[in-house]
């Protein structure tokens, strides 16, 4: 017994790495996150048990067990009279011991505490001539010595109980948990004659409350409701067919109820699940279903999956490759390459979605109707560059937009681009290819881009085959003058068709700056502009998009 006490005193400096959150929590420190569920210091076998049960804790029985305690520590000894004779100590989840972290007297308490009960344990278990009476009294004054702390400790223990229980008993759902956002836009245009005459200043809204809901702990089920007002802005084009065109759309234009003129109507605009098998994560889509749900879109910091904090434009966001078809589907994401080399872990992606999946009608269901199947490979090289080759075979009915992102922003209308490269007048097929780049210069500086080339075949009629293009690329500072803000400057070419419409066969360059001022965790504020030199495919119309954006989430 008195190896026990020598054992104990001697590894007292490195308690607190020991014990369950919920100590250092009761006495005044507040853990963090990825110290939640790590079962610490254990009392006897049956609380050992209870925490491998619910922390997925394996019992340390050899202080070798402890990857980051060597032979060669102070109180190696100690440690290993503790954990190999008494039974007395568990290590982390991840096999350490973390004996460098400093401890306060309740954890010290907390941790005398377990070693007590297990040393009664012992008592009641053992032969008579174990303990020596020398050593209980010992024991003694220390619990009396400790019983200020012990009983303060008890007591709040008691009371993260009984607000626990409470909180359990009045939550939403044991499964469920609500991640919000809002987003108050202040916007206006300048630019040409036609600009000028056809828009005014606009205050615009959309609110997001998705419901992710898990029941195994690996997966997630995203059932979201959408609602808003906005509506974009007329460009002073509409140089073929009818259609306007569809460029600098900003990402809070799109609620995804298929609606120009959504009038805060309430909405459920994404139905998905996600969940693994084995190294596979599989991605199935209900509603509202877009690649980029499923598909990494190589392009850091400006996608924000059309949030609040990323670029101010659609087109900034994400390659427009990424918004050829939508709706309902399937996609799988296999991961291969285990790293430490070259080749870090790498994807291939594979995936498929349909417009109008629900509708038996000719022309209409899951295989019938308009769709795209999509098909990446994703490759990281080292830990600074990544690269990715996409390709994308759709079909589009007559009257579609090619870049719809399945009617995210209303039917047969574009999220990107000019009218000449969304309209397609006939039933048409199209195969799309792009290459996706990113490169982490440094903690401060992201650079990405991204290329695309659309080759469209349709079936009858005339000016029914075309070719699009499009390309851009993107600086990113993320904590620019702030740990949590970001600056970004993007350009590049939105999807645009020559040769369709005579006197609008200029190439329609989108230049975009914005800056996220990260006000706290909750609230950020992003000024930008977005300049589009010749919107319609006609250099002779331009026009200036500004906007100051407020995005809560919570």
């Amino acid at each position: 017994m008195k190896k026990l006490w020598k054992s104990l005193l001697a590894s007292s400096a490195v308690f607190g790495t020991m014990l369950v959150v919920s100590f250092t929590t009761v006495a005044g420190e507040t853990p963090a996150s990825s110290q939640i569920n790590e079962p610490l210091l254990l009392a006897n076998p049956e609380e050992a048990e209870n925490a491998r049960q619910d922390n997925g804790m394996a019992q340390v029985n050899s202080v070798s067990q402890l990857s980051d305690v060597q032979p060669t520590d102070w109180a190696f000894q100690a440690l290993q009279s503790l954990v190999e004779r008494y039974g007395c100590i568990a290590g982390y989840p991840n096999g350490t011991y973390r004996g460098n972290r400093a401890m306060t007297r309740y954890e010290f308490a907390a941790g005398l505490n377990a070693c007590l009960n297990r040393v009664n344990e012992l008592i009641a278990t053992a032969t008579s001539d174990l303990v020596a009476k020398q050593d209980l009294a010992t024991l003694q004054k220390l619990q009396e010595q400790y019983s200020v702390e012990l009983a303060s400790l008890r007591g709040r223990v008691d009371a993260v109980e009984t607000k626990t229980a409470q909180l359990e008993a009045n939550q939403f759902s044991t499964t469920t948990k609500l991640v919000g956002e809002a987003i108050f836009a202040l916007s206006d245009t300048l630019g040409g004659n036609t600009v000028r005459k056809n828009n005014s200043t606009v205050f615009q809204d959309r609110v997001r409350l998705d419901l992710q809901t898990s029941f195994t702990g690996q997966d997630v089920l995203h059932t979201r409701l959408a609602t808003g007002n906005p509506r974009q802005f007329d460009l002073g084009d509409r140089a073929f067919n009818g259609r306007n065109t569809s460029e600098g759309t900003q990402t809070f234009d799109i609620t995804g109820n298929g609606e120009t003129n959504n009038n805060n109507n309430v909405s459920v605009d994404w139905l998905a699940y996600y969940f693994p098998i084995g190294p596979t994560r599989v991605y199935i889509a209900g509603y509202g279903g877009v690649h980029s749900d499923y598909v990494p879109t190589i392009n850091p910091y400006f996608e924000d999956t059309d949030g609040g904090n990323g670029a101010l434009s659609s087109f900034a966001s994400e390659s427009p490759i990424y918004r050829i078809g939508g709706g309902a589907g399937a996609g799988i994401n296999i991961n291969f390459g285990k790293g430490g080399g070259v080749l870090q872990q790498s994807s291939l992606t594979l995936g498929y979605l349909a417009s109008s999946p629900n509708s038996p009608g000719l022309g209409s269901g899951l295989f019938n109707g308009n769709y795209a199947a999509l098909g990446q490979l994703n490759v990281n090289l080292g830990d600074r560059l990544e690269l990715a080759a996409t390709y994308v075979h759709g079909y589009h009915s007559g009257g579609s937009a090619l870049f719809d992102g399945g009617g995210i922003v209303a039917s047969n209308v574009g999220v990107d681009g000019t009218a000449q490269a969304n309209t397609l007048v006939n039933a048409s097929s199209s195969n799309s290819y792009g290459l996706e780049a990113a490169f982490k210069a440094s903690k401060k500086l992201s650079i990405s881009g991204f290329a695309s080339y659309h080759n469209i075949v349709g079936e009858t009629g005339t000016n029914r085959n075309f070719e699009a293009w499009s390309y851009g690329a993107g600086l990113a500072f993320p904590d620019f003058g702030k740990k949590g803000n970001l600056l970004g400057l993007f350009a590049g070419a939105e999807p645009y068709s020559l040769g369709r419409v005579r006197g609008a066969n200029d190439i329609p360059l989108h230049v975009e700056g914005f800056y996220k001022y990260r006000v706290n965790d909750n609230i950020s504020i992003t000024p930008g502009v977005i300049w589009l030199t010749a919107p319609g495919q006609n250099s002779n119309n331009d026009a200036f998009i500004g906007t100051l954006r407020t995005t809560f989430t919570f």
